[in-house]
């Protein structure tokens, strides 16, 4: 049986980077406000570990996307499939990232989405051209973690 999982992302602060990385991807970010509201209510949360963004509660140095499409917990608005987790840490992004997300475009769409990332915060890096094998670009999300858009 296939096991779910969820990618976790170090960030600088959590809320924004996920608003990006939900245009960037067109998913949802999470709201964990009833969750949150029920936990201060019940005094098994202190005020000091939330935060408000945009209208919403989240849990400080932590904002989450999933997928529009995916089942999620309406109690606690956590998606139970493809899902971005970003959490903040304290040191800055040292090197080159291990791991980055590539965004495919439509067909002949790839500067419509480069375009439609560099409006949302990214910046280009390098393009590649690789004949018959594609041409795609590297570029930074606001944090400077690598993206390839193809």
């Amino acid at each position: 049986m296939a096991l779910g999982w969820k990618l976790v992302i170090d960030s600088a602060n959590a809320p924004v980077i996920a608003d990006f990385w939900a245009a960037a991807l067109e998913y949802e970010v999470e709201d964990p406000t009833p969750l949150i509201e029920r936990l201060l209510a019940a005094g098994h949360l202190g005020a000091e570990a939330v935060v408000e963004h945009r209208g919403r509660k989240n849990f400080r140095g932590y904002a989450a996307v999933r997928h529009p499409d995916d089942p999620f917990d309406p109690t606690s608005g956590v998606g139970h499939g493809r899902r971005l987790l970003f959490q903040d840490v304290p040191e800055g992004k040292s090197g080159k990232n291990r791991l980055h997300i590539d965004v495919h475009s439509e067909p002949d769409g790839l500067e419509r989405l480069v375009a439609r990332l560099e409006g949302l915060g990214a910046t280009r890096v390098r393009e590649y051209d690789q004949g018959p094998a594609g041409h795609w670009w590297q570029m930074r999300d606001p944090e400077g973690n690598e993206v390839c858009a193809s």
